[in-house]
């Protein structure tokens, strides 16, 4: 079993139940990993609380604490292509996408929130009261639990570690434990950058290990990106403990409006890649498109040819553009909710059905003639599966509107029109998080990201992740005669 618990600057194997990692290309065990015990869990958040007050990290100027970030950074390109060659054999993801999506966007990142930790400022306020100042501090909020999700273990990882650590936090990390190699090799990259012990924790496991983190009373702040189903029984934990603080990125269920005007060369293009990137395991992927009745036989079938002419195959090789599902629980979960699309009368045009070899390989799916109504227009997948709906024209923007927000989720949406004035009306109208005009789902550091509704609370990365990451304190100072 690998050294998977990191625990006030130590590695060690644990002592709770080994769990298989498998490389989803070939079913095959790679390693095992511990399941983090109650004891452990304490010992690691104890590191963290006693890291955070202590001089070795609390002391550090802020130039010193941003040079241990930027060395991260380039810690990670130096070993780029080892993390992209790990990321791939343990998620599954095409190795072009570890390389330019996971292991480039990690290092950006920490480069970006490097740059924050010198310009995290308070203000001042003019109160009415006679001689007196009144400002705020932007204070570290503490100890911060980051569970994090399979689908990109290494990037996610990074959005919420790089403000964590830029704004004085100490953290423990619990990675999924169905994809925790990336995490792991993260850790010791950030031991090797400098950054003191007990500043970074590492504990692995599953469900349970989560909820030791959720419920602990020493842990102020946790993050989370998973399932909606999770961030509740999350919320549920924070209020039964001590009210921490939580930011939640959940489910997704992302509309794509396809005008009457759009390119639809393009729009092919675009909504293939975005409702297929790491095999549609993105929380932002395109799944329910709305065409206007015009187009609709031409986006269809070239839809269909798009996503049907993608290279499927194990992510180490170098033409696979659609990878493997990551596990065979979530293949059988994919194929279960095509089958119901099949069953409520939903038209299959291509795919459908798993591939007939090793490993957990799904034929990219697209359904037409879906009805919102229908579980594949309403139930987050998760996998390569593409429902396609009409609607008619201009005169039925406000339907369309009403159509795309009758979800419980609100994470993402794209707009696919040459008309300004159509993509404005509908981004407006939109409750989600982000709303894409004419390009993919792919965040950027610079910007928040989170969603609306059962998509999630609070936004990670851009200048909001400060706010998530610092408490905001009031100083009053009487300088008047007593």
């Amino acid at each position: 079993m690998t050294n998977s618990l990191h625990i006030n600057g130590e590695w060690d194997t644990g002592s709770g139940e080994a769990i298989p990692t498998l490389d989803p290309a070939t079913g095959t065990v790679i390693t095992e990993v511990a399941s983090a015990t109650r004891s452990e869990v304490d010992a690691a958040v104890a590191a963290a609380r006693a890291a955070l007050g202590a001089a070795e990290w609390a002391g550090l100027l802020p130039v010193q604490r941003a040079a241990l970030l930027f060395r991260l950074a380039d810690l990670i390109e130096r070993n780029a292509e080892e993390l992209a060659q790990l990321e791939t054999r343990d998620q599954g993801q095409p190795i072009g996408v570890s390389r330019a999506v996971s292991v480039a966007g990690a290092a950006e990142h920490f480069r970006y929130y490097a740059g924050w930790v010198t310009k995290i400022e308070g203000s001042t306020t003019p109160v009415s009261f006679p001689e007196t100042l009144a400002y705020t501090r932007r204070e570290p909020i503490g100890v911060n639990a980051l569970i994090t999700p399979w689908n990109f273990p290494l990037m996610i990882l990074a959005w919420k570690l790089a403000p964590a650590l830029a704004t004085g936090n100490t953290v423990v990390i619990k990675p999924s434990e169905v994809t925790p190699l990336t995490s792991i090799r993260l850790v010791e990259l950030a031991a090797e950058a400098g950054f003191p012990a007990g500043v970074v924790n590492l504990v692995t496991g599953g469900g349970e290990t989560g909820g030791f983190l959720t419920s602990h009373m020493d842990v102020d702040h946790v993050s989370y990106t998973g399932s909606t189903n999770v961030g509740r029984i999350i919320a549920r934990a924070s209020a039964d403990s001590n009210l921490k603080r939580l930011t939640l990125e959940l489910g997704g269920k992302a509309p794509s409006i396809i005008a009457a005007d759009a390119n639809i060369d393009a729009a092919v293009a675009g909504n293939t890649a975005g409702a297929t990137l790491n095999t549609g395991q993105v929380c932002a992927a395109y799944t329910r498109f709305y065409v206007d009745k015009k187009r609709e036989d031409e986006f269809v079938t070239k839809l269909a040819a798009a996503v049907s002419a993608l290279s499927v195959g194990p992510g180490a090789d170098e033409q696979t553009q659609l990878g493997p599902l990551v596990s065979e629980k979530h293949l059988c979960h994919v194929d279960r909710l095509v089958g119901l699309g099949r069953t409520e009368g939903a038209e299959l045009v291509t795919g459908g059905q798993r591939l007939d070899r090793e490993g957990y390989f799904y034929r990219p799916t697209v359904f037409s003639g879906v009805h919102d109504t229908m579980t594949i227009a309403t139930e987050e997948i998760f996998g390569p599966v593409l429902s396609v709906m009409a609607y008619d024209g201009e005169d039925e923007l406000d339907d369309i509107i009403a159509r795309a927000n009758n979800t419980e989720y609100g994470l993402a949406a794209t707009v696919w029109t040459n008309d300004i004035r159509t993509s404005q009306r509908l981004a407006n109208g939109i409750k989600a998080g982000a709303v894409f005009v004419n390009m993919p789902p792919v965040p950027d550091m610079a910007a928040p990201w989170g969603g609306y509704k059962a998509s999630g609370w609070g936004r990670e990365m851009g200048p909001q992740a400060i706010d998530a990451y610092t408490e905001t304190k009031a100083v009053w100072l009487h300088y008047g005669q007593s």
